[in-house]
């Protein structure tokens, strides 16, 4: 009786953490799934070996805004971050060299994810292109991938504005949406342009890589910029 009792007991306990699993997992078995952060739910994909927010970032961590102050805004295409402050160090670096490292830097990701360096942003993009049939190409000077083709694939199918006719077709589940900058006289390109931090450093101390897609553009590019400025962030798993 005594046997009976603890394989039944043992039995709960097997269907109990079965159920905290798959609740806690919700993949829907197609590569998609989802990430509780803060209070917040983010849809996530996996492209090739990575897995990507598919949202942006929504974290209100200090010195961040909404797309004009607008919380509206936030809801739509999350927070804007300047480069301190997405990797979660000293303001005193979006105008002095860090020097730190670049590879799987947490930054204000959740646990297990980190700020994109830009050979993980490369990584996406050839492998967009080569999934597409699309064209890109290595820099000279510096090796970096430019994609002349998977900013069309990495667009939201919604949500630019449209006298272009511009939205993507969102190939991979990425759903890049515009949300915009905010520089030091104001915000601009909402509905018209998405620009996202990595985590490396560019050339100058108040400088780092940013990537972006545009309105009128089926480009992914690059370009380095001033850490003050305010941009999206998504962050990849380790």
């Amino acid at each position: 009786m005594n046997n009976v009792k603890f394989v039944l007991f043992s039995a709960g306990i097997l269907l109990a953490l079965v159920f905290v699993f798959s609740c806690s997992s919700n993949d829907d078995g197609g590569g998609n799934s989802s990430l509780s952060y803060q209070g917040k739910t983010y849809k996530t994909v996996k492209i090739g070996k990575q897995t990507w927010m598919a949202e942006n970032l929504n974290y209100n961590a200090s010195g961040s805004r909404c797309y004009d102050d607008l919380e509206a805004n936030c809801a739509i295409y999350g927070r804007l971050y300047s480069w301190a402050t997405a990797m979660g160090i000293d303001a005193k670096y979006n105008k002095e060299k860090w020097n730190g490292s670049d590879v799987k830097h947490q930054g204000i990701c959740p646990g297990g994810w980190h700020i994109p360096s830009n050979d993980e942003w490369d990584e996406l993009l050839i492998y967009v292109d080569n999934d597409t049939g699309g064209d890109g190409h290595n820099d000279d000077d510096d090796g970096t991938y430019y994609s002349t083709t998977a900013g069309k694939y990495l667009k939201s199918k919604s949500g630019w504005n449209d006298y272009y006719k511009s939205n993507g077709e969102d190939k991979f589940g990425f759903s890049a949406l515009p949300g915009g900058d905010g520089l030091s006289d104001g915000f601009y390109n909402v509905g018209d342009g998405g620009y996202w931090w990595s985590s490396t450093e560019s050339y100058g101390g108040g400088f780092a890589w940013r990537r972006r897609i545009y309105i009128d553009e089926k480009v992914s590019s690059r370009s380095d910029n001033y850490k003050g400025n305010l941009f999206s962030v998504r962050c990849v798993q380790d």
